[in-house]
This record gives structure tokens, sequence and C-alpha cells, in this order.
């Protein structure tokens, strides 16, 4: 690792910084380099390199929208025995407390950013102007790269419709696995009276394409003396409604976030129900990473969407 970090790094100075720090999917060390201190994460697992080219395409994506900080992106290499790492910029962060409200107003800035350059793009369409720049709208649902959720690859193929894709590629996708691993009855009857009704809880609802994190539970951000931070995204073009939903799982986030989010993005009605329906997406894809101990609440939700 320290000669493919040298040469890809074209660093002479490879000085390791502290103890390792891993997750469930990565681990991750820091280090002294001649252009000051990187993060590297690595995973040895065969889809790693797909794994980590979906992060750092998030990362960027992000960054371009210039309204909530990430690690700055550096890398992403293969190691020599299987696997890959990530380089990216090193920030000594500490947990979310001081910029909790920060991050609640960031965050709805990063939602609302292509929906504002929406309303841009119109507008220019309206006027005539020379030399201006083409606001840059997305108007599908979807990601320009492969992402994952964890160790579970994503399809991000574009759909017109938010119904459509959330089903097809975020749903579908997860119970697919649930079917192959489990062969689980109940989730399939289940399953096979939810599907054909999702769509009624978007029945009226504009959803305009809004840039999601994709994974924003509390391990995935935090903060320096300057302000919030977050990291390891796995982003779409989605519903800003679906990135709340692991917010509220599992803690961490302070009432202070959602009045500060909510503040400028206002529940639209029906909120409760649809946010159910994304805590069972999250439900289920822990079902398949963890095991059987997220039986249960699945099972629970679904049969409380169909009431």
């Amino acid at each position: 690792m320290e000669n493919l970090l040298k040469s890809e790094l074209k660093t002479t100075v490879l000085k390791l910084l502290g103890g390792s720090r891993g997750g469930c999917i990565c681990q991750g060390q820091a280090y002294e380099t001649d252009g000051g201190r990187v993060f590297v994460k690595s995973n040895t697992k065969p889809q790693a390199r797909i794994m980590l080219e979906g992060e750092i395409a998030s990362l960027r994506e992000i960054q371009k929208t210039n309204t909530i900080r990430v690690p700055q992106p550096i890398k992403v290499m293969d190691l020599p025995g299987g696997g890959a790492a990530f380089a990216m910029e090193y920030i000594k962060m500490k947990s979310l407390n001081k910029y909790s409200a920060k991050l609640g107003e960031q965050m709805a800035d990063l939602h609302l950013y292509n929906k504002e350059n929406g309303e841009k793009l119109r507008k220019k369409e309206q006027t005539i102007g020379v030399g201006q720049t083409e606001p840059n709208y997305v108007d599908k649902f979807g990601f320009h790269q492969v992402t994952c959720y964890g160790n579970i690859t994503q399809v991000n193929e574009w759909q017109n419709d938010w119904p459509t894709f959330f089903i097809r590629h975020r749903l579908q996708a997860q119970m697919d696995l649930i079917e192959r691993d489990y062969g689980d009855r109940k989730a399939r009857e289940l399953w096979e009276q939810l599907k054909p009704r999702i769509p009624e809880m978007f029945h009226d609802m504009q959803i305009i394409p809004a840039l999601v994190h994709g994974d924003l539970w509390s391990g995935n951000v935090a903060e320096d003396d300057y302000g919030p931070i977050v990291f390891d995204p796995s982003c779409f073009y989605g519903h800003s409604e679906f990135e709340l939903a692991i917010a509220m799982m599992f803690g961490g986030f302070s009432s202070s976030f959602f009045s500060a989010y909510h503040s400028k993005i206002p529940k639209a009605p029906g909120f409760e129900k649809r946010n159910a329906l994304y805590k069972l997406f999250n439900y289920i894809n822990h079902w398949n990473h963890f095991g059987t101990e997220f039986r249960r609440p699945s099972l629970t939700v679904m049969q409380s969407l169909l009431k």
C-alpha cells in the first residue's frame, strides 16, 4: 500500500497519522504527504472500484452545487491484491453539534439547487441573453454513475418519473435480494400488494429532481471549526424527502436540523406516509446487510402502508 500511495499521490513523504479507522464497509487511514494530509479508504471486495468510483462522482456532484462542504476527492486506485482505495482530503472532524441547524439549511440548499437552476433556465429562455452560461438543470431521476449503498450496487438508470425510479431501482432491487437470499413468503406477499399502490402516494405531486446525498445517517455527517461537513455520499437525483428517512431512523440529528431544513422546504401533504415508505427502503437494505433482525420492522412498515 505504501509504494502504491507514494506513486499514485506523487509524494516522497508518506507518514501514517494515528490509528486506522474502519467502518462496516471500508477501512480508513490518514497520512501526511508532500501535499498535506490525506485520508485513504480501502476495500478489498470485487465491487470496491465501482463503490469508490460512485463515491468520488457523488462528492464531485455535490461540490458543483457549492451548497455544502465535502472532502475534496483526489483519486481512486486499484490495490495490487484486489479491491481499490480512494484518497481524499483529510479533515479533522468532530461530532455534529454546534452546526446542526446550519447543516439543515445547507441540506435544503442542496435539495433546492437543481430546482433553482430550472427556474433560472426558464427565465433565460424568456429573455435574450448573450454570452450567458447555461444553468445545469437535470430533468430526470437517476445518476450518471453506478453507486453503492453499503455493499449493494445500485443501478441509477435515468427515469422520467420518480415513482418508477424508486420502485424499480430502489425497492424492487432490494426485494429481489430478499427473495434470493431468504425466499420470505410473507415479505413477498406484502410487497406484491404494496407495489401497485405506491404511485398513489405521489398523486397530484410535482416532484422536481433534487440532488440527494443518498445516505444521510449521523455517521456520515460531522463538523469542524468552520461548519458542517457531509461525506460517504451515494448520490442521485430523486425526491428530496427520501433524504430525511434515514436521518430520522437512527438518531444523531437534533430538532434544530429538521426545523432549519423545513423552514426552507416545508413538509408537503402526505409527508408522513411517504416518510414511512422511504424508511421501508432503509429497513429492507439493513435486512440485506445485517440479517433478519430487520425483518420485523420491514414487514411492520409494509403492513402499515397497506392500511
